[in-house]
């Protein structure tokens, strides 16, 4: 099982020397993966946590930590797919992709905050006939030109579309979502899946089996998939699977291995301590550099 490391994207930790200095270290550690995530905005009729009140843009964030390093992975857990067209986030991912000397992991999401739709001017509606359409739409826009794509929701006129991304046939597409239509989706049409923050970390064999299990149906060999745990990390008394102490941490990580993660990256962005926009950016780096030291692969 590998393991990664949430960049500090939400809150008063989120700077620009806190990006590089935990990028950098988590290289030379030998971690395999940086992980960002997207929140538009915090409405005021819905009140959410913390963590949500002020996050750096995923795909920015990522291209910001690929300058300063040279060999991990910049992974999206996740970018909401239907805020940006296909083309517009597409050829946003293809660039990271190329400036990155094909580093890239591309983890979608379908969104579930109304007021986000609302704010991009997209029907909340038929969020996932949307997105599986959308993943076709970018297999043709990094696929040969000239390009053309005609669907319900998406259409691209025949065309030239470049630059395509380094890793070929295309980065890998990794889904969120744990929801049964979700989980099929991943299994059927990407190339793995991601849980999300809320997840019970106990629970994650059942959804990779059923991610598996659509795999077989469709025809997809279920090993060449790849799992990612966001191991929402809480260092403090222990309440409950990857929180406690860094040892009782890093005790758990066989336990998701033995259930199929062959991924799980340590997120301190949730932790109330670290990841709010009134927490101290300089504690939170000294906590993140000792993690990363403890729980290093």
């Amino acid at each position: 099982m590998d393991i990664g490391f949430g960049l500090p994207v939400s809150g008063a930790w989120a700077t620009p020397e806190n990006v590089v200095t935990v990028a950098r270290h988590a290289e030379e550690l030998g971690y395999r993966t940086l992980w960002s995530f997207q929140r538009l905005l915090v409405p005021e009729a819905q009140p959410l946590p913390p963590v949500y009140a002020s996050v750096l843009d995923p795909v920015v964030s990522l291209a910001f930590a690929a300058a300063a390093t040279e060999r991990i992975g910049l992974g999206t857990a996740i970018v909401n797919a239907p805020f940006l067209a296909p083309a517009v986030l597409g050829q946003q991912l293809a660039t990271l992709d190329v400036l990155s000397r094909g580093r890239l992991v591309t983890g979608l999401g379908l969104g579930w905050l109304p007021a986000e739709f609302s704010a991009t001017g997209v029907p909340f509606e038929r969020r996932g006939a949307r997105l599986e359409e959308y993943l076709h739409c970018l297999d043709a826009i990094w696929g040969p030109d000239p390009v053309a794509f005609e669907g319900e929701f998406y259409r691209v006129e025949p065309s030239t579309v470049l630059p395509k991304p380094v890793q070929s046939p295309r980065p890998p597409i990794l889904l969120g979502g744990d929801a049964p239509r979700a989980l099929d989706r991943a299994g059927r049409l990407a190339d793995g899946w991601i849980s999300a923050s809320r997840f019970d970390p106990t629970k994650l064999g059942d959804a990779i089996g059923v991610v598996r299990g659509s795999a077989e149906k469709a025809g997809r060999n279920p090993d060449d998939l790849r799992f990612i745990c966001r191991g929402v990390a809480v260092v403090g008394p222990r309440k409950r699977m990857l929180t406690g102490t860094l040892g009782e941490i890093r005790a758990d990580f066989p336990a998701l291995e033995a259930q199929g993660v062959t991924e799980v990256f340590v997120d301190l962005n949730f932790d109330p301590a670290v990841g709010s926009p009134d927490a101290d950016p300089v504690g939170s780096l000294r906590h993140a550099l000792t993690v990363l030291e403890a729980l290093a692969p």
